[in-house]
């Protein structure tokens, strides 16, 4: 009966050996990375949305940006090295609570201030007629001198002193910060557990699989985004029918609130799984169920070989993890090749943090595109390319079986030929609009960037505010920055359906008539947007090959009992030094080339309606280039430091064969002494178990 219980309890145990938990925790991590950057990639899809919605320039929208690597830096050094010697799976879980609840905060600054109120110079005259009064007429001696003419109170001002000083956006920073903690064990824990407990040969293709989905999700994060800002911010609490802008409006701000909420219930749900899956998993190996037998599961069960390679199933004390932290940090950074991969990643992730983060954003501007559909291009072009290039990295690593010097090589070889490629982008450059006092004169000539003549002789008469911005597009095809400073002085129609009439500035015979927003883009350059497109499609695929291949040469490069502690302070590291200053910087540069700001409620400079396209264009991937340069020439001496430890690695395994070679036979010999002694002694019983007889 004994017997026949124990056979069943090894037959349970060697069922429940292999990988079926493993695969449970990398379906579950799969799930915690996709809701992660889901959420990660809606936080870049709406830049633009917060920027208009909080008056806020680009490097202020870098900093809130940036508070997300914030979160993960006051943590995540403490998180790598002690969350490895604890349950693992329930830290990955209260993370992913902490994500929620700071994405729930994210969308909260909507529910708190009023309905949006977009600056414009056009106002009813009366609110039981459609008709509006663009040209306020008067005459000012200031014309007269050159000066201008005086800034007539936007709508709000005077209400603005009864209103609180607090930024909304603080609570974007502060839940930005909150969903940063969160997020802070998901990668090191995560992938080390899978790491840990998979096989060799499969731990690459675990890996890939969850990097992969992980790149998924900023295809559902940027389509999030796209439907969030075709919707307009305070839908449900307006009359849309009164509203005079467009999604292509630079203006326009969608409901970027809403994606939140989204987001942040499909993260909650990705903590439930790992509250029920174990803490430590059984070693890897080449076994299985049928080739299980109750002694082998008893040795599996005993083993010692579980206590030491997983630390975490050892009762080590606070203050013995306390005081092995700085030995071990310290031998970490010892290793140069780890040094040199991290400087690399570092100056590449800051060119690809600060390119992506801008990315929409340069569409929209550059190629005149709507918000909506440069969100919708990136999820369903863009991000589908990075996710196949990341998969068939792993696979290729799988097929291939590269070595570390392999891999190295391969995710080099992959960013070099995308570097290349990425100079093309310079070629595919558009003109700037074609803005009267902006980037052009009323009279149809290129004027310096820093003479914003907004007021010109055409518009004299009227009593115009040059801060305003209120586009209207001429029937010449040219955009002025509002109905009054083109000179139109009647209209017709009502919201998005009015047409103003004597646009003194037009200056089209027989046709002075001007409508509602800007004028649509050039035909070149709308002509050069699918080249566009397909350059960026083809360049990330091969840039995004080396991802996986890169990271296992991460984790292979270290040894085993500091890989928790090697990817906890690589993310620590990428994160400070890349994460946080990149989009603050690259939105600062961005800041440079604008043209036209907008202008807050209650005075000030919020954000900006028009850039010098040209100007952005170099700026924008002249810093992207120019710091993956810098990356390919800190490889240059990794490639050499790389070489030269595998190089003492296997004169050592050599040394140490032939050392343990004759070790290993003596051993044996007394081995074998021990078996023919204990053959002669039950020998001996058996002759006189027979004898007895």
């Amino acid at each position: 009966m004994i017997e026949a219980s124990l056979s069943n309890n090894s037959k349970i145990i060697c069922l429940s050996f292999f990988p079926i938990s493993l695969q449970m925790f990398v379906v579950a991590l799969s799930f915690a990375y996709f809701a992660k950057a889901l959420s990660g990639s809606y936080m870049k899809s709406t830049i633009t949305q917060l920027e208009r919605r909080f008056d806020i320039p680009s490097y202020l929208i870098g900093v809130i940006d940036g508070s997300f690597e914030i979160g993960n830096l006051l943590v995540i050094a403490f998180v790598s090295y002690f969350g490895a010697k604890l349950h693992r799976p329930k830290i990955i879980a209260m993370g992913c609570v902490l994500m929620s609840i700071g994405t729930f905060i994210i969308a909260l600054p909507h529910f708190i201030v009023g309905c949006y109120e977009f600056e414009t110079s056009v106002r009813s005259t009366d609110n039981s007629t459609n008709k509006l009064s663009p040209c306020p007429m008067g005459t000012l001696v200031a014309v007269a001198q050159g000066d201008g003419l005086p800034e007539v109170p936007a709508l709000g001002t005077v209400c603005c002193e009864g209103e609180s000083n607090l930024s909304m956006w603080i609570y974007v920073l502060l839940g930005n910060v909150l969903r940063g903690i969160g997020e802070t064990p998901v990668q090191p824990l995560g992938i080390s557990y899978i790491d840990d407990f998979a096989a060799e040969e499969n731990a690459a293709l675990y890996v890939g699989c969850v990097q992969t989905i992980s790149v998924v999700g900023p295809v559902f994060g940027y389509l999030l985004g796209s439907l969030c800002a075709k919707i307009y911010v305070d839908i449900g609490f307006v009359n849309m029918e009164t509203i005079t802008i467009t999604s292509a409006d630079a203006r326009w701000v969608g409901a970027w609130w809403l994606g939140y909420l989204i987001a942040g219930v499909i993260t909650l749900l990705s903590a439930i799984p790992f509250w029920f899956l174990p803490r430590s998993l059984p070693l890897p190996g080449h076994r299985g169920p049928t080739q299980c037998t109750p002694e082998q599961t008893s040795f599996i069960k005993d083993s010692s070989l579980l206590d030491q390679k997983y630390p975490a199933d050892e009762p080590t004390s606070f203050m013995e993890m306390v005081r092995d932290f700085i030995p071990t940090l310290r031998t970490l950074l010892g290793n140069p090749v780890y040094l040199i991969y991290l400087c690399v990643t570092i100056t590449q992730l800051n060119s690809l943090i600060g390119m992506v983060t801008y990315k929409p954003k340069y569409i929209e501007q550059h190629f005149g595109q709507s918000a909506s559909k440069a969100n919708f291009l990136m999820g369903v072009i863009n991000i589908p390319a990075v996710a196949l290039g990341v998969f068939s990295g792993g696979l290729l690593m799988k097929r291939l079986k590269l070595s570390i010097m392999g891999a190295a090589r391969f995710a080099f070889g992959t960013s070099l030929i995308g570097y290349f490629l990425s100079l093309f982008f310079f070629a595919m450059s558009c003109e700037n609009a074609k803005v009267a006092g902006v980037t052009m004169s009323y009279r149809i000539i290129n004027i310096s960037y820093d003479d914003h003549s907004v007021f010109a002789a055409c518009n004299s008469d009227c009593v115009c505010s040059g801060s305003d911005w209120d586009p209207v597009c001429g029937k010449n095809g040219i955009t002025y920055v509002s109905p009054c400073l083109a000179g139109c002085t009647s209209s017709s129609g009502s919201g998005k359906n009015t047409v103003f009439y004597n646009c003194s500035c037009v200056g089209l015979a027989g046709n002075l008539t001007a409508s509602v927003g800007q004028c649509p883009h050039r035909d070149d350059c709308d002509r050069m947007f699918p080249y566009f497109l397909a350059l960026s499609v083809i360049t990330s695929f091969i840039i995004s090959l080396g991802g996986t291949p890169g990271y296992m040469f991460l984790i292979r490069c270290i040894k085993p009992q500091l890989k928790s502690l090697a990817l906890g302070f690589h993310a620590l590291a990428t994160r400070t030094l890349a994460g946080i200053p990149a989009p603050i910087y690259f939105g600062a540069i961005i800041d440079t080339t604008c043209l036209k700001w907008g202008q807050k409620r209650c005075g000030g400079l919020g954000a900006c309606r028009i850039y010098n396209t040209t100007a952005y264009r170099i700026a924008y991937l002249g810093l992207t280039l120019s710091l993956r340069t810098v990356s390919f020439f800190l490889c240059i001496p990794g490639f050499i430091l790389l070489r030269n430890q595998l190089r003492r690695e296997e004169s050592n395994a050599v040394h140490g064969a032939l050392a343990n070679g004759g070790t290993e036979l003596e051993a044996l010999r007394t081995d074998e002494n021990t078996v023919s002694t204990s053959d002669q002694q039950c020998t001996s019983d058996s002759v006189e178990r027979e004898t007895r007889l």
